[in-house]
């Protein structure tokens, strides 16, 4: 066949193999002579007791319901979060901008009637409304006064 000089192992063929003194060969495994063989077939011992069924039902619903209990009970509780994470939210925008809805309608001015009354210096309307703001609030503050 090969020629040992030619075989790729050639320069391991001269090495020469030293025993471990910390290796041992293990021995061999002894059988008692009274052991039972497996029979031809084992299909005998994979047999279904069908009397455990009820019993596994059972703790299989009971565990589905506590299950769905406690899903229902994080739902309820990660939605009241989020519910007081948007309520605080709106509170904080209402403090800046009292009224305010975000999901409502935008705010519009109201011009309110109120029972202060106006100055007399004349039924003449363009003098109404040539008044300062200032002239305006001081009139208000001295409706108040009276």
């Amino acid at each position: 066949m090969h020629e040992p000089a030619q075989s790729q192992y050639a320069a391991a063929a001269r090495v020469p193999l030293i025993k471990s003194p910390s290796l041992r060969v293990p021995r061999p495994v002894e059988l008692p002579p009274d052991i039972h063989p497996l029979p031809d077939s084992v299909t005998a011992y994979f047999v279904y007791p069908f009397t455990l069924e009820p019993h596994v039902l059972t703790l299989e619903t009971s565990r589905r319901s506590t299950l769905a209990a406690h899903a229902a009970r994080r739902e309820a509780f990660l939605k009241s979060r989020e519910d007081e994470k948007e309520r605080r939210k709106r509170e904080a925008l209402r403090r800046i901008a009292p009224g305010f809805e975000p999901q409502g309608t935008p705010l519009v001015p109201t011009k309110r009637l109120s029972g202060i009354p106006t100055s007399n210096f004349g039924d003449n309307p363009s003098h109404q409304h040539s008044k300062s703001v200032m002239e305006d609030l001081v009139d208000q503050l001295a409706a108040l006064d009276h």
